[in-house]
């Protein structure tokens, strides 16, 4: 019987993880396994005839609001649901990179809100602490990504819906510079503003999944020469970041601080021009774009069950705003603009907080606009003000995530990345098995940004097995103390440390992290077996490594 390849391998791991985490708010439609898996056979017999498919092994979920040929686009609105004939570009493009996309998320209805909580299909909880909102409005692609169940997702984001999700899951999410990635096939929440976004749990998987899908071309923009020197990041005084979430000042103090020693030179910034920018995005004239994308729907729908009260009130709200309120907002958001970039200079970067705090799924029950709109104090400025912006991980408070924004000029994205990287710490990583160079699940490792750091074996204290599963691959077990154990052949990767949490998150029983001692006497994470699965599989110890054990069964 031939091994599963690695993009059939993937899918049938996330559904069996789909199982596991029992979140069925965060789909909208679930495309049938059988299906996935005969997608997933042609992408492997591609691989094999040497075709090459950057995101072969790759498993995605999409925002609910962006076309995918064979389920309906519902928005979050099943009365308002539809058809398409055709994916999206995103999607297609994603598709024809090799990645399998499982199915459409929740979103926060017509992608009106950063709480994931207004949805007929039900509030999409936290990956984290189900107490406490998702974020939206790309609540279930954001948290399909931080529970393992799919490496990269889809979102869009028009007020931080790309960004506020990615920091209360602890992923990183991407919101490129308007137009880089084609949004035909979206439904709109603002058209002139509206972003399609990457979630991965990873910087190189986002960058990975950017890659394909941008358009370099699909705007131009003339970028002042940078002049030489080390990333310059703009960073404000804690004073001027308003009232934040017990511990979070200390932790984004803590993040400014890991840029400094990282050889980023901070500088002050005045924040004033940008949030009162963000400001202008729901209490300007700017939000009437929201009643012309689906306005005329619910006018024709208000008693409808489906739709969410409180976006349907933001959205009629918009109706009637007058039109010179939006040319003097126009004129006001040109003069911000100039102030803002002004005050940036010529800094790479401006670090802020993703959001001001976490709130309870009860606290934005009990006020659903003062908590959703503190939670795009600064985020809603970023599209009003062409700039491109990455959330990332930035450690924990009272146990839970903490995330950090980076925002650039327009055009900027590869730069905003490269400082993202910065707050990235290094792990390393044994493996003796399937993800050693040259064997079938050593992209995984390189997805993730991780490189080759050495070639050693394992201290002599274990043994080695052969495990039953698909694709192959083997035990490694630590001998009790007295007991015979040998040297294992082993690499040594260095990776960042939120791809170490991707690894696990996807990792299958009976595997484990733990420690293992190498040759040298020191010890490191690595990946072990859980002993109960070894009882019936076939010791290979006396090889020497799995290296050995895949040539003995090739000439045997």
């Amino acid at each position: 019987m031939t091994a599963p390849g690695p993009a059939l391998t993937r899918v049938r791991a996330a559904y069996t993880r789909i199982a596991e985490t029992k979140r069925p708010e965060i789909w909208i439609g679930l495309r049938p396994q059988a299906e996935t898996e005969a997608e997933a056979r042609a992408i492997d017999e591609r691989l094999a005839a040497g075709e090459s498919l950057p995101l072969a092994g790759t498993v995605a979920a999409v925002k609910g609001n962006i076309d995918v040929a064979g389920l309906p686009t519902t928005a979050g609105c099943p009365s308002y649901a539809y058809e398409p004939a055709q994916d999206a570009p995103a999607v297609a493009r994603l598709r024809a990179a090799g990645a399998v996309v499982l199915g459409t998320t929740n979103l926060d209805q017509f992608a009106t809100g950063l709480v994931g909580t207004r949805s007929p299909y039900g509030a999409v909880r936290n990956a984290h602490d189900p107490e406490r909102v998702s974020g939206g409005s790309s609540s279930g692609s954001a948290v399909a990504v931080a529970l393992g169940i799919a490496d990269i997702a889809l979102g869009t984001d028009t007020a931080g819906s790309g960004r506020v999700p990615a920091a209360f899951n602890g992923i990183v999410g991407i919101k490129p510079t308007y137009g880089l990635v084609p949004t035909e096939g979206v439904v709109p929440a603002c058209a002139s503003l509206d972003c399609v976004t990457v979630f991965a749990r990873s910087i190189p998987e986002a960058d990975r999944a950017f890659g394909v899908l941008a358009t370099p071309a699909g705007r131009t923009a003339q970028l002042a020469a940078r002049r030489p020197g080390p990333w310059r990041v703009a960073v404000p005084a804690t004073e001027q970041l308003g009232e934040l979430d017990p511990g979070w000042a200390e932790a984004f103090e803590a993040a400014a601080s890991r840029l400094a020693h990282a050889g980023a030179e901070l500088r002050r910034i005045d924040l004033a021009p940008f949030t009162a920018a963000a400001e202008l995005l729901y209490e300007g004239a700017f939000v009437a774009e929201r009643y012309t994308a689906v306005g005329s729907f619910i006018d024709k729908n208000t008693n409808s069950p489906d739709l969410d009260p409180t976006v349907a009130r933001i959205i009629t709200a918009a109706r009637d705003l007058p039109a010179h309120r939006l040319f003097a907002d126009r004129d006001r958001l040109a003069v911000l603009r100039e102030q803002a970039m002004t005050a940036l200079g010529d800094a790479d970067a401006l670090l802020l907080p993703t959001a001001p705090g976490h709130p309870t799924l009860a606290e934005v029950a009990a006020d659903p606009l003062g908590a959703n709109a503190r939670l795009g104090r600064f985020t809603n400025s970023a599209n009003l003000l062409d700039m491109c912006g990455i959330a990332v991980p930035a450690g924990e408070v009272d146990g839970l995530p903490f995330g950090v924004m980076l925002m650039g000029p327009g055009f900027t994205d590869e730069r905003v990345g490269a400082i993202a990287r910065l707050l990235t710490p290094v792990t390393r990583l044994a493996v003796v098995g399937a993800h050693l160079s040259g064997q079938p699940l050593n992209h995984q490792l390189v997805g993730l940004g991780a490189r080759l750091a050495a070639t050693t074996t394992t201290a002599p204290e274990y043994r080695l097995y052969a495990l039953d599963t698909e694709p192959p691959k083997p035990g490694l077990v630590r001998v009790p103390a007295g007991q015979s154990g040998a040297a294992i052949e082993a690499e040594v990767w260095e990776l960042p440390m939120e791809g170490l949490g991707a690894l696990l998150a996807g990792l299958p029983r009976p595997m484990a992290l733990g420690r293992v001692t190498l040759a040298d006497g020191t010890s490191t994470t690595g990946f072990l077996c859980e002993p109960a699965a070894v009882e019936h599989a076939a010791d290979i110890t006396h090889l020497g490594g799995w290296r050995a054990y895949r040539a003995y069964l090739a000439n045997s």
